[in-house]
């Protein structure tokens, strides 16, 4: 006779159960993009129509491991999704914004003319 997957859970020590709980909380944050497509109940043919592709570019593109963030921004778009891109250092995440031209283009300006200030200040010494 079967037991209910609950039953079975509950039996485990505490700690096997908070490792569980860990892993399957990590398990829906990370998703190929097959899976979240499947997910969404889209079908390759349905994405690649919003998309005006052809289903065959879609599953190359599920099959890669490599993709320009602007195909995957667009792809997320047609899933409904925005794309946040997040780099995650020891201090702390940060959110980069590669598609916020005008500030990124501001910022790095800004960022150069600090380099030049701090170049012409070094060999004045």
């Amino acid at each position: 006779m079967s037991k209910p997957f609950n039953t079975l859970l509950e039996k485990l020590p505490s700690m096997r159960r908070k490792k569980i709980a860990a892993q399957t909380s990590r398990l829906k944050q990370e998703m190929a993009l097959c899976e979240l497509r499947q997910a969404l109940d889209l079908t390759q043919t349905q994405l690649a129509e919003s998309l005006n592709m052809k289903q065959a570019a879609i599953s190359k593109f599920e099959r890669q491991s490599d993709i320009y963030i602007s195909t995957l921004r667009n792809i997320l778009t047609a899933m409904g999704a925005d794309l946040k891109i997040i780099a995650s250092f020891p201090e702390g995440d940060v959110q980069i914004n590669p598609f916020d031209e005008i500030r990124s283009e501001a910022r790095c300006a800004s960022v150069a003319e600090k380099r030049e200030t701090y170049s012409a200040r070094r060999t004045r010494r």
